[in-house]
């Protein structure tokens, strides 16, 4: 339905996140992967959405001049909120570890910004769900960073995975949003172009 629609766009997506890809295959659009190596570095000053803001802008300026007409690139950047900071991807099992020990039995915030480019200009939206942890053991929260290797996820896990099953409490917002990606406002943008 939407990539009949689409039919006079090429979609881009720059992301390597096997989650973010899939997402765009259950949508059934035809798109092509497109990387490009981005220190991910924002000014100390920016909070939360303004992070992620920042981090999908700066991916989608390392194409610049690279697009056609017609085509769309799509960056987008995903944090954990949590006390007035951000909560990237873990640096090692025990930051992991750290992380998730932080996260139990609290509330965090999940933010994720999407980047649409063109040859003319740029649109970012933003979506932002609340997650709620139950308390975990260290024997939990050890077995599952030890088992699934949440290494490449913002805030040391995937809701997806067992963690998932047994931690989240409570969600308010888009789950798809807490997976990386919130699909549902990505499909509308899409939706919306011009035929």
């Amino acid at each position: 339905m939407l990539k009949e629609k689409l039919s006079k766009y090429k979609l881009i997506l720059a992301s390597g996140s096997p989650r973010r890809q899939q997402f765009f295959r259950d949508l059934d659009l035809d798109f092509e992967i497109r990387l490009k190596d981005v220190e991910e570095i924002f000014p100390a000053e920016l909070t939360a959405g303004e992070i992620t803001d920042y981090l999908a802008k700066l991916k989608a300026s390392a194409f610049e001049g690279d697009l056609k007409p017609g085509e769309i690139l799509i960056t987008s950047d995903t944090i954990v909120w949590f006390e007035d900071k951000a909560l990237g991807k873990p640096t090692d099992r025990q930051n992991a570890i750290d992380m998730l020990s932080q996260l139990s039995g609290k509330t965090h915030t999940v933010l994720t910004s999407v980047c649409f480019q063109t040859q003319t200009g740029s649109e970012v939206i933003r979506e932002s769900t609340d997650v709620t942890f139950n308390e975990l053991s260290l024997q939990e929260i050890e077995f599952y960073v030890d088992r699934y290797q949440p290494f490449d996820k913002a805030g040391s896990y995937g809701i997806q995975e067992w963690i998932g099953l047994i931690a989240v409490a409570r969600i308010e917002g888009s789950y798809a949003n807490v997976i990386g990606l919130p699909v549902d406002k990505v499909y509308q943008y899409l939706n919306n172009l011009p035929c």
